[in-house]
């Protein structure tokens, strides 16, 4: 059954630091263009925007008065935010957000645009960041709201925001993994040549992303084919010499390269994402049995299973 498309909402207004969008908006792009089942419109309170850059974005689609099912509002961030907001440009997209979102209807802000979902109201009583210049300003605007002051990037259920800037990049690759899967989330990062956080409570790598900041293309397209493999057909277990062909250089060779430039084995690399598809499964089918967390992982028997969960979840 294909996946559900989203739209994404892009909003913009007069004085957009450009990276806030261009940043984010690139990696939709590319994830749609890779496969995912997205849709992305750029709009804002005006048809034609002077950025941070003194560029101007022009030909945007006007605010739209209701939203369709699944879709996602993502409020980029401005240069000079408390000037800028005051605008009634600004202010347009405040009353816009009262009304527009539906009730399925996710909210996401990059960098100060979550001082914008805050002037609508849309952060009470929720846990949310913004840049780390800006946590008092999103206090006072929010007095109920949870602020976090030390993370890339929040996930409250119905609204994301993020710290801010280049973090933005980091929140668009976390949609793409909720909305596409946390393979092609890692093949928008690589393609990006991206050392990227992703966790929005933990503050380590995603293991699917993690071993990634190489420019070695043999080992490249080794991790590429565990990760699509895993992916598409978990029950597939890679031997070295197999990685080898794909990756074009010999087992041995390989297996130096690998050490040498992610850090740890190729048998490592397996087990890694292995426990983090077990690791993503329960989250979301708790009720699983080591049988079947077994066999959606590819191990071939939920002994070994047992095994590899107790060695990586110990830190051994």
């Amino acid at each position: 059954m294909p996946a559900l498309n989203l739209s994404v909402y892009l909003v913009v207004t007069p004085g957009v630091l450009l990276l806030d969008y261009a940043g984010p908006a690139e990696a939709l792009r590319m994830a749609r263009d890779m496969g995912a089942p997205l849709t992305l419109h750029t709009c804002g309170p005006l048809a034609d925007v002077p950025t941070s850059l003194g560029t101007r974005l022009c030909g945007l689609a006007p605010l739209p008065p209701s939203l369709p099912p699944n879709s996602l509002v993502l409020i980029t961030g401005n240069s000079h935010e408390r000037e800028d907001y005051a605008t009634p440009a600004a202010q347009q997209v405040v009353r816009w957000l009262q009304s527009a979102p539906q009730a399925d209807t996710r909210l996401a802000s990059i960098c100060s645009g979550a001082l914008l979902l805050a002037m609508a109201g849309r952060l009470d009583d929720l846990r949310c960041t913004t840049h780390h210049t800006l946590i008092d300003d999103l206090q006072a605007l929010a007095p109920t709201a949870q602020v976090q002051a030390d993370r890339i990037f929040v996930d409250a259920g119905q609204v994301l925001t993020s710290a801010g800037i280049t973090t933005g990049i980091d929140l668009a690759l976390y949609i793409v993994e909720q909305v596409a899967g946390a393979a092609l989330a890692a093949q928008v990062a690589r393609r990006l040549v991206m050392y990227t956080r992703r966790g929005p409570h933990d503050p380590q790598m995603s293991p699917w992303l993690a071993h990634r900041n190489h420019m070695h293309p043999a080992v490249h397209r080794a991790q590429d084919a565990i990760a699509h493999g895993l992916s598409h057909d978990p029950a597939r277990r890679w031997s070295l010499p197999e990685l080898a062909q794909v990756a074009c250089v010999s087992p041995r060779h390989l297996s130096r390269l690998f050490m040498q430039h992610t850090g740890i084995s190729v048998v490592d690399c397996q087990q890694q994402l292995r426990m983090a598809r077990a690791q993503a499964l329960l989250a979301h089918h708790p009720a699983l049995t080591q049988e079947q967390l077994a066999e959606a992982c590819g191990f071939a028997s939920a002994r070994d299973f047992r095994r590899v969960w107790g060695r990586w979840n110990q830190g051994s």
